[in-house]
C-alpha cells in the first residue's frame, strides 16, 4: 500500500491463551484427544447454570424493553443498584454517573488504553493476564512496562519494585492491580492494597483494579474491594465482570466503577472520554445488565457465592497437593480465581528435555515448532503432543518466569485428579530426560 496502516503496536496484541489452541487442533486433528485447560470458561468445563438464574433470564427475554437501547453508560437503575451496593461496603462512595457499562471487560480495555495519551504508561504485574498487557503495551507501542509478583511470597506484589520504578519512571500515570489474580490466584490483603494505594497518593497516580474474580474468592479475609481502600485522595477505577461469578462469559456484560473522579481535572477530562467513546457505539448489550440487579439480591445468590468458592477452594487444595514435595516445582495454593499456576526456578527447564510422543505424525509435527521456543512453552508442547493436556506457558504473560497456567475448571472428579495426577507425572518424567 502507498502508506502503512498498521499501528505500531500491532505486535503486541497477542493472547496466547487463545492462540495455542491453534496448535492443539492441529494435534487433535492427527488423533489426539484433548483436554483442554487453557481457558477460564466454566460453560465449556461443564459447569450448569442454576435454574433460578435462567429463570430471571427467561423472564427477561419476556419483557420488550429487554430487545432495546439502554443509556450509553448503562441502564439506570442497574447502575444505582451497583452505586448502592459499593456505598453499603464503606470507603469511598459513588454515584450511578460513576459506572460505565461494556460490552464485557475486553471491550472496556480496549477503551481504557485507546483513549490514554500515548505517553502515559501503566504499571502492571508480572505475570500479567494477556488482555491488559497487550493493550497496555499495543497503546504505548513499547513492551508493557510490570513490577514482580514473586512466589517465594504467594505471589504478593514487589512493592519495593512498584515503588521505584513509579519514582523514577515519570511516565508512568498509572499502577494496574488483578485481584483476585490471574494467572497465579492470589488474593491481596488489605494491607498491601493500601500500601499501594499510598504509593499513587505520593506520586500523583491513578489506580486500576481488574475484580472480575472479586467473588471467586475463598481466601480466609474474603473479598476486598478497591472502593474499601482507595480513600478519597487518589484516583481510580475497579473492573467488574459478570462473566465469572454468574457464570455468564458469553454475556459479555462488564462495567467500571468510577472513584474520586473529581478530584483531578485531567483524569476527569479521560473518564469523559471514555463516555465520549461509548456515545459512539450508543450502549452496551441490554439484557445481561437488567439481570444484574435481580441475580444480586436474589435470596439465593450469596448460598450460590459460598457454594462456588467452597468448590474452588477445594479443587485448589487438591491440585497443590498433587505437586507437594516435588523437586523442581513450586505451586503456590490458589485462594481466588480459578486457576493454579506451576512455577519452575531458574535452571531447571533445560532445552533438552522431552516426553514420549507415541503418534509419529505429531512427533514430527511438534519437532518443528520447538525451534527457538522458551523453556516453558517446549514444556507446554510436550504435553500437548504426549498427553493431550492444552495449559499456557506463563511467559506469555509478559513474565520471563517459567511455568505455566491450568484451570481449576472441570466439573468430572475423576477426570480432574487425572488431569493432575498426569501433569505431575508428566513433568517428573520431563525434568528426569534432561539428567541423560
Amino acid at each position: 500500500m502507498r502508506r502503512n496502516i498498521v499501528h505500531s503496536g500491532a505486535d503486541a496484541l497477542i493472547y496466547e491463551i487463545r492462540q495455542i489452541v491453534a496448535i492443539g487442533k492441529k494435534i487433535e486433528a492427527l488423533g489426539v484427544t484433548m483436554t483442554w485447560e487453557n481457558i477460564g470458561d466454566p460453560i465449556q468445563k461443564g459447569e450448569k447454570i442454576a435454574p433460578w438464574i435462567k429463570e430471571i433470564v427467561k423472564d427477561l427475554v419476556e419483557e420488550d424493553t429487554s430487545w432495546g437501547y439502554t443509556a450509553t453508560q448503562g441502564d439506570s437503575h442497574t447502575r444505582k443498584f451497583l452505586a448502592e451496593k459499593v456505598n453499603q461496603r464503606g470507603g469511598a462512595s459513588i454515584t450511578d454517573e460513576d459506572i460505565f457499562f461494556f460490552n464485557g471487560l475486553g471491550d472496556a480495555v480496549a477503551k481504557i488504553f485507546g483513549f490514554m495519551r500515548r505517553e502515559a504508561r501503566i504499571l502492571g504485574p508480572s505475570p500479567a493476564y494477556s488482555t491488559l498487557s497487550s493493550a497496555e503495551a499495543a497503546h504505548s507501542g513499547y513492551e508493557h512496562l510490570t513490577y514482580d509478583l514473586l512466589p517465594e511470597k504467594g505471589w504478593m506484589p514487589d512493592l519495593e519494585d512498584i515503588e521505584n520504578k513509579v519514582k523514577y519512571n515519570d511516565s508512568i500515570a498509572g499502577i494496574l492491580l488483578i485481584n483476585p489474580d490471574n494467572p497465579t490466584g492470589a488474593v491481596y490483603p488489605k494491607s498491601m492494597m493500601e500500601e499501594i494505594v499510598a504509593i499513587c497518593e505520593k506520586y500523583d497516580c491513578m489506580l486500576i483494579c481488574d475484580e472480575t474474580y472479586a467473588h471467586v474468592n475463598y481466601s480466609d479475609t474474603g473479598s476486598i474491594h478497591l472502593s474499601e481502600v482507595i480513600g478519597d485522595k487518589v484516583c481510580g477505577m475497579a473492573l467488574r465482570s459478570i462473566s465469572k461469578e454468574f457464570p455468564w462469559p458469553g454475556g459479555r456484560c462488564g462495567w467500571i466503577e468510577v472513584f474520586n473522579k473529581k478530584r483531578d481535572p485531567n483524569f476527569e477530562r479521560y473518564i469523559k472520554s471514555l463516555l465520549d467513546a461509548k456515545m459512539l457505539e450508543v450502549c452496551s448489550t441490554t439484557l445481561p445488565q437488567l439481570s444484574i440487579p435481580k441475580v444480586y439480591s436474589h435470596p439465593n445468590f450469596l448460598n450460590h457465592l459460598k457454594e462456588r468458592n467452597e468448590m474452588f477452594k477445594e479443587r485448589a487444595r487438591i491440585a497443590t497437593s498433587y505437586f507437594d514435595n516435588m523437586k523442581g516445582v513450586q505451586v503456590v495454593e490458589p485462594k481466588g480465581a480459578f486457576y493454579l499456576t506451576v512455577y519452575f526456578p531458574p535452571g531447571v527447564l533445560k532445552n533438552n528435555m522431552e516426553l514420549p510422543i507415541q503418534n509419529k505424525a505429531v512427533d514430527d509435527y511438534i519437532q518443528s515448532i520447538l525451534t527457538n521456543a522458551s523453556e516453558d512453552r517446549r514444556l507446554v508442547l510436550y504435553l500437548l503432543a504426549s498427553t493431550g493436556i492444552c495449559v499456557v506457558p506463563l511467559t506469555s504473560f509478559c513474565c520471563d518466569k517459567h511455568g505455566f497456567r491450568v484451570t481449576l475448571l472441570e466439573t468430572d472428579t475423576e477426570k480432574f485428579h487425572w488431569v493432575f495426577k498426569t501433569l505431575r507425572d508428566s513433568i517428573a518424567k520431563y525434568l528426569e530426560s534432561g539428567k541423560s
